[in-house]
């Protein structure tokens, strides 16, 4: 029995390492694209990124699930993933231009309570009184960072809310996708569709690219990658209650981040929301975790 715990606690820490180490890859990830969306536009950023990472997701999905990871069962939800993908992270590195990082970053956090409201609008799953209350602390931890109706308030901050909203769409989706794909299949047409769709509408906004910027596209893409496919494995050792949570370090590592880079500095309130939307999204987790077990 002794042995069983402590190999369970092992597997934890490495879940939980592995989700710390993709959250700051996703990081860098979103910090780069703020450096490049002083220049090109976000469609064009993604295009490149998809097209590069492409390859690695190919390799990733072939050594992790074998060939049987490229067979797709219903490639119109995939395609659905594509879309809903896309448009999330246009509209995050578009907010990354007029946005703090850390700022954007906390923002996204309410993805989670969104989750859980279109869980029981969408897919009429039951969702009782305290995940509802849950959910309304979320968005008073988002009225707090935003602060609308007062002299701080930025039109530009719903772009963040705007990603959470399809963000949190793209996880449900995962339901209409056929049980028989492993989540590998899942990460490889992500990008995929990413690629693809970005590919026709790139051109509309695309700028020629400068040489000094190469290595930025090959570092998005490289960091894209890493981060999404450690935090797939991060899954893979514990439970969602033990390493979800850490998915809100991002806030650390997006401060650290922009201070070293653009010297921004968020407010008192920013944290403050920060720390509401976080509570809130903690509380649903481990209340799901709770009531399945």
């Amino acid at each position: 029995m002794a042995e069983v715990k402590g190999r369970a606690r092992s597997q934890a820490s490495v879940g939980i390492l592995l989700m710390c180490a993709g959250v700051l890859c996703l990081c860098i990830n979103d910090a780069i694209a703020k450096t490049l969306t002083a220049g090109y536009a976000p469609l064009q950023i993604l295009f490149l990124r998809s097209i590069i990472a492409l390859p690695f997701a190919a390799l990733i999905a072939l050594k992790m699930g074998g060939v049987q990871a490229f067979r797709t069962y219903r490639p119109t939800a995939h395609l659905l993933r594509g879309i809903l993908w896309l448009g999330a992270a246009t509209l995050f590195f578009s907010g990354l231009s007029y946005l703090g990082l850390a700022e954007a970053t906390a923002l996204v956090f309410i993805a989670p309570v969104f989750v859980t409201a279109l869980s029981a609008l969408i897919l009429r799953e039951h969702v009782g009184w305290r995940r509802w209350l849950a959910v309304l602390v979320g968005f008073l931890g988002v009225l707090v960072v935003v602060r609308p109706g007062t002299a701080t308030f930025q039109m530009v901050s719903l772009f963040p809310l705007a990603t959470a909203f399809l963000y949190a769409m793209l996880m449900i989706s995962a339901r209409w996708v056929d049980q028989r794909e492993s989540v590998w299949t899942l990460m490889f047409y992500l990008v995929a569709t990413g690629a693809l769709l970005s590919a026709f509408l790139a051109p509309l906004f695309w700028t020629d690219i400068r040489t000094d910027d190469i290595w930025l596209f090959f570092a998005i893409a490289l960091f894209g990658t890493a981060g999404i496919t450690l935090m797939t494995q991060a899954f893979r050792f514990a439970p969602a209650s033990v390493v979800a949570p850490f998915d809100y370090s991002a806030l650390i590592w997006a401060t650290i981040l922009g201070w070293m880079l653009w010297d921004e500095i968020p407010d008192l309130a920013t944290y403050i929301g920060a720390g509401i939307i976080i509570m809130s999204g903690v509380f649903i987790v481990l209340r799901e975790r709770q009531l399945e077990s």
